[in-house]
């Protein structure tokens, strides 16, 4: 089996998160539009939900050709962004992709809650090797990570049910990443007194 290879660290960044802003800037671009294909008509969103699909393929297929690996969240999200792009357009109802989010937070959510029933943090089985942190520590973060997926999943239904469809776009695309990168950072420290460190004092 091929090893895992590095790359830039900015390169990256920019094929995990670039499709997403791709997705963005096309939706602002063409979000008044109406499209008509086969005798039907789509709307910009519609659209704009539908190429984002083969932009996620594409950046994700670079990003395993450089690096020779992708993650579980990786596979899991072009799953969900795949299945539920295709019922969006089936359907000619951008409901679906507004969905998929509240779907993903909410199994991200059951699948760690289910783990913590088992007495088991999934947590530490995936990320044990990046930060190494002592078993009560993951099991602290698990709980939390968890309730932060389900309030997010909660949040989405409340803002794709209530508001436009550019708020929701604008708060899918920035506010719930970064909501969530804080929430990790701000975890990480409190944690700190977990974090098992090397023979030379270092984390």
């Amino acid at each position: 089996m091929a090893q895992p290879r590095e790359i830039n660290p900015i390169l990256k960044q920019v094929l995990e998160l670039g499709p997403t802003l791709a997705f963005f800037v096309l939706y602002v671009r063409i979000k008044d539009d109406v499209f008509s294909f086969g005798g039907v008509e789509y709307t910009g969103f519609i659209v704009a939900a539908v190429v984002f699909v083969p932009i996620l393929l594409i950046a994700m297929g670079i990003l395993w050709a450089l690096t020779g690996k992708l993650s579980r969240m990786q596979v899991f999200t072009a799953f969900m962004v795949i299945f539920f792009g295709g019922l969006t357009a089936w359907f000619n109802d951008e409901r679906f992709f507004k969905m998929k989010t509240t779907i993903v937070y909410g199994l991200l959510a059951a699948i760690l809650g289910i783990g913590l029933l088992r007495g088991r943090s999934w947590l530490e089985y995936v990320m044990a090797d990046m930060m190494p942190m002592q078993h009560e520590g993951w099991m602290i973060l698990t709980r939390r990570l968890a309730l932060a997926f389900a309030v997010l999943a909660v949040v989405n239904e409340v803002i794709w049910r209530t508001m436009s469809t550019d708020a929701w776009v604008k708060i899918e695309t920035f506010a719930f990443p970064v909501a969530l990168m804080l929430f990790l950072f701000w975890q990480f420290a409190k944690l700190q007194p977990y974090v098992i460190e090397d023979a030379d004092g270092e984390g």
